[in-house]
Protein backbone atom coordinates (compact mmCIF):
# COMPACT_ATOMS: atom_id res chain seq x y z
CA UNK A 1 0.00 0.00 0.00
CA UNK A 2 1.44 3.41 -1.00
CA UNK A 3 0.73 6.50 0.93
CA UNK A 4 1.06 9.53 -0.59
CA UNK A 5 3.80 12.10 0.87
CA UNK A 6 3.89 15.53 1.00
CA UNK A 7 6.36 18.12 1.15
CA UNK A 8 6.43 20.40 3.85
CA UNK A 9 9.18 23.42 4.58
CA UNK A 10 10.46 23.45 8.60
CA UNK A 11 12.39 25.93 9.89
CA UNK A 12 14.52 25.04 12.85
CA UNK A 13 17.04 26.45 15.25
CA UNK A 14 20.84 25.84 14.49
CA UNK A 15 21.27 23.52 16.97
CA UNK A 16 18.51 21.39 16.41
CA UNK A 17 19.09 21.21 12.95
CA UNK A 18 22.31 19.93 13.61
CA UNK A 19 21.12 17.27 15.71
CA UNK A 20 18.89 16.21 13.20
CA UNK A 21 21.46 15.68 10.77
CA UNK A 22 23.80 13.83 13.02
CA UNK A 23 21.33 11.76 14.29
CA UNK A 24 19.49 10.77 10.40
CA UNK A 25 23.05 9.86 9.83
CA UNK A 26 23.41 7.73 12.44
CA UNK A 27 20.14 5.97 11.71
CA UNK A 28 21.70 6.25 7.76
CA UNK A 29 18.80 8.16 6.84
CA UNK A 30 17.31 11.50 5.70
CA UNK A 31 16.93 14.50 7.99
CA UNK A 32 13.30 14.33 6.39
CA UNK A 33 12.73 11.01 6.92
CA UNK A 34 14.15 11.61 10.69
CA UNK A 35 11.57 13.82 11.36
CA UNK A 36 8.88 11.76 9.40
CA UNK A 37 9.11 9.38 11.77
CA UNK A 38 9.47 11.07 14.82
CA UNK A 39 6.35 13.12 14.14
CA UNK A 40 4.44 9.60 13.58
CA UNK A 41 5.42 8.15 16.64
CA UNK A 42 4.64 11.27 18.62
CA UNK A 43 1.01 10.59 16.83
CA UNK A 44 0.89 7.52 17.94
CA UNK A 45 1.95 8.27 21.36
CA UNK A 46 -0.85 10.73 21.43
CA UNK A 47 -3.50 8.04 20.14
CA UNK A 48 -1.87 5.00 21.35
CA UNK A 49 -3.36 2.89 24.25
CA UNK A 50 -2.51 3.42 28.27
CA UNK A 51 -0.49 -0.24 28.13
CA UNK A 52 1.72 1.38 25.47
CA UNK A 53 1.89 5.29 27.10
CA UNK A 54 2.71 2.96 30.78
CA UNK A 55 5.88 1.87 28.55
CA UNK A 56 6.82 4.61 27.37
CA UNK A 57 7.08 6.43 30.71
CA UNK A 58 8.85 3.97 32.24
CA UNK A 59 11.46 3.56 29.88
CA UNK A 60 11.81 7.56 29.95
CA UNK A 61 12.08 7.17 33.97
CA UNK A 62 14.63 4.35 33.75
CA UNK A 63 16.71 6.98 31.16
CA UNK A 64 16.59 9.53 33.36
CA UNK A 65 17.07 8.08 36.77
CA UNK A 66 13.37 9.11 38.07
CA UNK A 67 11.09 6.95 40.28
CA UNK A 68 7.34 6.85 39.08
CA UNK A 69 6.25 4.78 41.83
CA UNK A 70 2.98 5.62 43.55
CA UNK A 71 2.06 7.58 40.32
CA UNK A 72 -0.87 7.25 38.44
CA UNK A 73 -0.80 7.21 34.31
CA UNK A 74 -4.02 9.47 34.83
CA UNK A 75 -2.52 11.90 36.90
CA UNK A 76 0.87 12.20 34.96
CA UNK A 77 -1.81 12.81 31.70
CA UNK A 78 -3.48 15.51 33.48
CA UNK A 79 -0.68 16.97 35.16
CA UNK A 80 0.28 17.18 31.55
CA UNK A 81 -2.29 18.95 30.29
CA UNK A 82 -2.60 21.83 33.06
Amino acid sequence: MSRRLRNVTVTLEEEVARWARVEAARRNTSVSRLLGDLLKENMSTENGSSAKAAHRLANFGKRHGLSLRGLKIKDLINEGRR
